[in-house]
C-alpha cells in the first residue's frame, strides 16, 4: 500500500460520497475527496449532515479490494493499480470498526477523551462530534469498493436547535484549527488502522482480533444501565451494552439478565 493518502479538495460539492462514486474508476485506492462546502451531505439512517461552509471536515475515503482468483494483490495488479486483498462481505463491519478507532486515535492525539456510539458515531462527554457513513459495493460475496464518508465538527460553535447534542473540537479545546492540515493528520491515523487490510493470513487475523477488543473497550455506555428503544415494537427497555458481534450486531444485556443482539436500525438510544 502507498504510504501517503492523496487528498483532493473541492470548494463545493453535493456529497463527497457521491462525488467519489462518480469518479470511482478514475481515482486510486485510499484517495480522499474533501469539500469546503457540502450542500447535500448524508448521514446514517437517511439523515442529512448539516455543516457551516468551511468550518468542519467533510470528506470521503475510497477503498478498493481485489477478489479471490484475481491477479490483484496487496502489492498491486498487473495493470499497476493498488488494491487490498479480498474481504468477504460478512466481515465488512471490520471496516467500520477500524475507521471508528482511527477517529478516536486522532482525537486522543488532541488530548480529547472520546467514545464510539455504536456503530461508528464519535462522542465526547455525551455529545456527538463525528459521524460516519460507509457505502460498500459487492462483487458476489466479496466487497469490491468501500466509500467511507466522514463528517467531523472542527471549528463550528453554533448549531441548529434541532440537533440534539452536537459539539466540535473548537468548543472542546477553545481554539480554531486549520482544516487542511488536520485532515492530513487524520488521514495518517486512518491509513494506519486500515493498513492491516494490506496483510494476508495469520498476521491480519491477529490484528483484526486486536482491533475488535479495542473497539469494544471504547464503546459509549459500555457496561452502564440506560434506556433504549426496541425499534421492532417501539418498546422502551433498560439494559447495558456488553459488546458487539463480529458481524456488527450490538449485544445488550437487559435488566432481567437476558442478552439480545440488535442489528443496525433495530435499536435506538435515548439520549
Amino acid at each position: 500500500m502507498k504510504e501517503r493518502t492523496d487528498i483532493v479538495w473541492l470548494d463545493e460539492v453535493d456529497s463527497t460520497n457521491t462525488e467519489v462514486q462518480r469518479h470511482i474508476h478514475d481515482i486510486d485506492n485510499l484517495s480522499v475527496v474533501a469539500a469546503v462546502n457540502q450542500t447535500a451531505g448524508r448521514g446514517q439512517r437517511g439523515n442529512s449532515w448539516l455543516v457551516h461552509a468551511g468550518e468542519n471536515l467533510t470528506f470521503s475515503l475510497l477503498l478498493k479490494f481485489s477478489f479471490p482468483g484475481d491477479a490483484a494483490t496487496a502489492e498491486g495488479r498487473s495493470d499497476g493499480s493498488d488494491f487490498f486483498p479480498p474481504l468477504h462481505a460478512g466481515r465488512q463491519f471490520s471496516l467500520s470498526r477500524a475507521v471508528a478507532l482511527a477517529l478516536t486515535d486522532y482525537l486522543a492525539s488532541k488530548d480529547v477523551s472520546c467514545s464510539i456510539k455504536w456503530p461508528n458515531d464519535i462522542y465526547v462527554r455525551g455529545k456527538k462530534i463525528c459521524g460516519v457513513l460507509i457505502e460498500n459495493s459487492l462483487n458476489g460475496t466479496y466487497i469490491a469498493t468501500s466509500i467511507i464518508g466522514i463528517g467531523l465538527n472542527m471549528n463550528q460553535t453554533g448549531f441548529p436547535v434541532n440537533l440534539v447534542n452536537p459539539t466540535s473540537l473548537s468548543i472542546i479545546k477553545g481554539r480554531t484549527f486549520n482544516n487542511m492540515a488536520e485532515l492530513e493528520i487524520l488521514c495518517s491515523f486512518l491509513h494506519r488502522r486500515l493498513s492491516l487490510y494490506g496483510h494476508t493470513g495469520t498476521l491480519r487475523e491477529e490484528m483484526l482480533e486486536s482491533q475488535a477488543a479495542e473497539y469494544t473497550s471504547r464503546l459509549y455506555r459500555l457496561g452502564e444501565i440506560h434506556e433504549y428503544v426496541d425499534c421492532s415494537d417501539g418498546s422502551v427497555f433498560k439494559g447495558k451494552i456488553t459488546g458487539v458481534t463480529e458481524t456488527g450486531n450490538l449485544i445488550v444485556e437487559k435488566v432481567n439478565g437476558k442478552l439480545k443482539e440488535f442489528a443496525f436500525k433495530e435499536i435506538s438510544y435515548i439520549i
